[in-house]
């Protein structure tokens, strides 16, 4: 999993897994779901992201080290 903010365009960018992505979908209006072939979701992109979430901040939970 990656998670980049782009503060130049208030962009937030989760990626879940690094598959191909064959579609990608508006949410509603500020977001958009990227999916592979097989309708599993790649990737979330989240714009206006500062107005729509605390972007200061970031906590991770629950994640083991591998």
């Amino acid at each position: 999993m990656k998670i980049d903010y782009y503060q130049d365009t208030d962009t937030l960018y989760i990626e879940l897994q690094g598959d191909t992505v064959a579609e990608t979908g508006d949410f509603d209006g500020d977001t958009l779901v990227d999916l592979d072939a097989a309708g599993k979701l790649v990737a979330i992109t989240v714009e206006n992201a500062s107005q729509r979430a605390d972007v200061r901040r970031l906590f991770l939970r629950g994640m083991k080290t591998l």
